[in-house]
């Protein structure tokens, strides 16, 4: 029987999707593709896109991972259209419902202890079978049973004995799973929570969720929903199963492949539109085009295009992602950047200098944090390490950086003027120009590798430039 009669569910015209975690942890690499996925489905398609939280797991939910969700969703830029809703605001609607479905005879109270469901897999396992609910206290097998006293029970769902459970998913194809495959599943806990299953369909009517877009672990979940479904006499949602995402080495990816939290991306330094790209194209294509913007994902996006086989997940391609943003973010972008790192680290910093530095390294690196690493040593002085100065600081240097300094003293502080009066001191001094370059930069960056030295110089500016090399000649001096 249906209750349709019961209770009245719509089918929204407008495309409605939804990203709902649960808080028993940060959002990770997995969670925030499929929040990515759902959102660009929404938006290709002028829907909606709603978040919720799914924080009936009362032991492992916290208000922390609540907190590093929306975190991390505002971060990337995923943006909600309704919620956040939390299930647990939500326990009269799941019990209302829950009465409907007992009083239609879809479900059934059950007394079973936990050491005899124990027990009762322990000997199905024996058997070499599958461990199962075997149904004892379905209203024909419990005629003759009374119920515990002072036992609360459990609500189970009755599945059908019979069919089969039969969709077109929109990413892996047409999928067909037996009811005898399936138990009665647990709707609502004896404490009255509701269980995943349960909640997740209630929520997904109520909220009128046309496409549930969701990694591939939620295949087993759906024959139960749907049957749910079926028993409310609701309508179906379309559903999409994304493929996990491996490591390198082809397992499930985890820490060690990076599987971190997403805000742990923005502390390393990675920027969020080069995140975003990397996720759109984590088992999803659009030709061969690799760097998407996010307006042009979303004028691309469709769920034909997501691979049915694993993602794997590559560092060394998200750093490249990354690096091609860095390359082309405006440098007061860029600066704000650095500047958070510099500002942890209890750095004084100059804006214009930052700006200058920022924008002389950008292609040297892959994140924000190594640009920071790069940079900083245009505002804290490096002690060159000894044998640096012993190799590139003889005598023979030594005079023509005295030479250099009452020139740089002098001149215009323009890239042409520094690089004319470096040129006059390596001749005059009938050097190669190595030979005054390389000490310099010893001096200023403490390392005989940077961009190119006029560029250096324009970038440190004057006063920085003297006042390192009178340091550092004055000490030569001695």
């Amino acid at each position: 029987m249906a209750l349709r009669s019961r209770i009245a569910y719509h089918r929204s015209t407008m495309i409605r999707t939804r990203f709902a975690p649960s808080p028993t942890g940060y959002l990770h690499i997995g969670g925030a593709r499929t929040a990515l996925f759902s959102w660009a489905y929404a938006r290709r398609h002028g829907g909606r896109f709603i978040l919720r939280i799914e924080d009936t797991d009362l032991e492992r939910s916290t208000e922390a991972s609540i907190q590093a969700i929306l975190d991390g969703m505002k971060w990337l830029g995923l943006d909600w259209d309704e919620g956040p809703f939390f299930q647990m605001k939500r326990l009269d609607r799941y019990r209302a419902v829950a009465e409907d479905l007992l009083r239609a005879g879809h479900a059934y109270w059950c007394y079973a202890s936990r050491e005899e469901l124990e027990a009762l897999r322990a000997a199905q396992r024996a058997r070499r079978e599958k461990p199962r609910y075997d149904g004892r206290w379905r209203p024909e097998n419990a005629r003759d049973r009374t119920p515990p006293a002072g036992r609360r029970p459990v609500l189970r769902f009755r599945t059908p004995d019979t069919g089969s459970v039969v969709w077109d998913d929109l990413v892996k194809g047409r999928i067909e799973i037996a009811n005898a495959e399936l138990d009665d599943l647990v709707l609502m806990r004896a404490d009255g929570v509701p269980t995943y299953n349960f909640g997740v369909v209630v929520d997904d009517l109520d909220m009128e969720m046309t496409h549930i877009i969701r990694g591939d672990d939620h295949v087993n979940n759906t024959p139960r929903q749907i049957n749910i479904l079926h028993a409310l006499g609701a309508p179906l949602p379309k559903y999409a199963h994304v493929p996990m995402i491996l490591g390198a080495d082809g397992e499930r990816l985890s820490k060690r492949h990076g599987a971190v939290s997403v805000m742990q991306y923005k502390e390393e330094g990675y920027l969020p539109e080069a995140l975003v790209n990397y996720l759109a194209r984590l088992g999803w294509s659009h030709g061969d085009e690799e760097i998407f913007s996010r307006e042009h994902f979303v004028e691309c996006f469709d769920l034909a295009r997501i691979s049915r086989s694993a993602a794997q997940f590559d560092p060394k391609k998200l750093d490249w992602i990354n690096q091609h943003y860095l390359k082309t973010a405006t440098v007061q972008r860029l600066a704000n950047e650095v500047d958070r790192f510099l500002a942890e680290r209890g750095i004084a910093r100059e804006r214009l200098r930052l700006e200058a530095a920022a924008g002389l390294y950008r292609e040297r690196v892959s994140t924000v944090q190594e640009l920071a690493d790069a940079v900083e040593p245009f505002f804290i002085d490096p002690e060159p390490d000894s044998a640096l100065l012993e190799k590139h600081l003889d005598a023979s240097a030594l005079a023509a950086l005295e030479a250099l300094r009452e020139r740089l003293a002098a001149c215009a502080w323009q890239r042409e003027d520094l690089s004319r009066s470096l040129k006059e001191v390596v001749a005059a001094h009938r050097l190669k120009f190595p030979q005054v370059a390389i000490p310099l930069r010893v001096i200023l960056m403490g390392q005989p590798q940077t961009p190119s030295i006029e560029l250096l110089l324009e970038a440190f500016g004057r006063e920085a430039t003297l006042g390192r090399l009178d340091r550092h000649l004055l000490q030569a001096r001695r």
